[in-house]
């Protein structure tokens, strides 16, 4: 069977369950690829017109709101504890480095690292979890993490949606040629962005170190 026609047999309250479900325990504290995952449905409902954009990003919404809130809870019920094992069981996730960044910016702005957190990788599997370790009010919680939610469910499912839409009709005439050298341009800015992502991150460690002490001969 073709990869199009199995794709139309997909059935879309399948799509809606598997974004939200993953989303959701993403916001618990567990890394998953949240937003790959997001991306490539709100692409698929480009493509395949029984998938409906609008349940997509209502779907997507309800997994980061539902999921943060219940990271909140096991965060405020786990405390210290909690964090530590979650570095031990995701290193590369919750190490120190990261715990202290995201420490640190919940420290200067409160709930509105929850609502940036969001947007943010990082941060995103972070914020329910270290909120409510961390003892934020609920209500104040609870406010970032719905506009959060909603803005970036919503805006990334309405924005992948509509480049998908205009791509279809682009991409019919696009010569293979072009199609390669638009595929490299793509993977050459997200490696340039990402290393200077890399290169930023190290800057703000090499500055929130101390100043190592000269030892002077008597």
């Amino acid at each position: 069977m073709h990869i199009q026609a199995w794709l139309e047999t997909v059935p879309a309250i399948s799509i809606y369950l598997l974004v939200g479900a993953v989303i959701g325990v993403e916001s618990l504290g567990i890394p998953l690829p949240g937003e790959i995952v997001l991306v490539s449905a709100a692409l698929l409902a480009s493509q395949e017109g029984h998938i409906d954009p609008v349940v997509l990003g209502a779907c997507a919404s309800a997994g980061a709101i539902i999921g943060d809130s219940i990271g909140y809870a096991i965060g405020r019920k786990g405390g210290r504890p909690l964090i530590a094992w979650l570095g031990r069981k995701f290193p590369g996730h919750f190490s120190g480095p990261n715990i202290a960044m995201a420490e640190r910016s919940f420290e200067k702005w409160g709930m509105w690292a929850v609502f940036f957190g969001r947007f943010i990788a990082l941060l995103r599997i972070f914020a329910g979890p270290l909120a409510g370790v961390l003892h934020m009010p609920y209500w104040k919680f609870l406010i970032a993490n719905m506009l959060g939610g909603i803005l970036w469910a919503g805006g990334t499912t309405a924005a992948v949606y509509y480049v998908g839409v205009v791509a279809e009709s682009w991409f019919k005439n696009f010569s293979y040629a072009g199609l390669a050298l638009a595929a490299l341009v793509g993977v050459g800015s997200m490696l340039v962005l990402r290393n200077r992502a890399k290169k930023a991150h190290a800057r703000a460690e090499s500055a929130a170190e101390p100043p190592s002490e000269s030892v002077t001969a008597d």
